[in-house]
């Protein structure tokens, strides 16, 4: 249902455009996305569902507090993220177990939106240890999605993010996803961590430069050092 609904609703906010790696995203997978926005959850879902995806979601508990949006997380099987609680590992549990029906899971690997209030791009940053730990107990590949725009549609204070999308209708602002090719993690979790951060990152510059936002040349560390791509 939130798929759907983001892909009736984000192109009516702005022009969305997708690219992909691979002809076809293997399930089950772990999508490993980066997060500048509260807009780009649904930017992302939009895409994906473009792709015939639609993925359990990994969110902050938060939200189910919010009633009609509870009843909505509940019904797709979407996954409450209780951060710095005993039930923290309930969550990977429950991904692990949607990934062994054959589901794909959207997790975010920084875990929080930075604390920026221009609407420029930037790198993601330094990923927690869930999807390495998610991969590590399912065995699932990951699968590194790059999203760029979502912050010219919303950032910044409550009151700049509440008149930012009160006028995208009309600016139109560009958004681009864009989904990477698969690969395993190493066994080690901090190694795994920095290798899905690299897949990510590179995944994010080609969505920033689709929607033209300047992107600082790759360093030498951002290879393909570390991860096994699944061709």
């Amino acid at each position: 249902m939130l798929s759907q609904m983001a892909a009736a609703l984000v192109p009516a906010f702005g022009c969305l455009t997708t690219s992909a790696d691979l002809t076809a995203v293997p399930a089950p997978g772990i999508l490993v996305a980066n997060h500048t926005s509260l807009a780009d959850p649904g930017v992302v879902l939009a895409a994906l569902r473009r792709m015939e995806i639609e993925p359990v979601v990994l969110a902050t508990a938060g939200l189910w507090r919010v009633p009609l949006l509870r009843h909505l997380l509940n019904r797709d099987g979407h996954v409450p993220v209780h951060r710095r609680t005993s039930r923290a590992a309930e969550a990977l549990e429950t991904a692990a177990a949607a990934l062994a029906a054959g589901r794909h899971v959207l997790i975010y690997g920084e875990g929080h939106i930075p604390p920026r209030r221009d609407a420029s791009e930037a790198a993601p940053e330094a990923f927690r240890s869930g999807p390495a730990r998610l991969a590590a107990v399912s065995g699932a590949c990951v699968i590194p999605v790059g999203q760029a725009g979502a912050r010219r549609l919303a950032s910044g204070s409550g009151l700049k993010q509440v008149a930012g999308v009160l006028t995208a209708p009309v600016r139109r602002p560009r958004l681009h996803v864009h989904v990477g090719a698969p690969l395993r993690l190493p066994a080690e979790v901090e190694a795994a961590s920095e290798a899905a951060h690299r897949a990510v990152t590179a995944a994010w510059r080609t969505a920033a430069q689709h929607v033209g936002e300047p992107v600082p040349r790759s360093p030498a560390s951002s290879g393909a050092h570390g991860l096994e791509a699944l061709r």
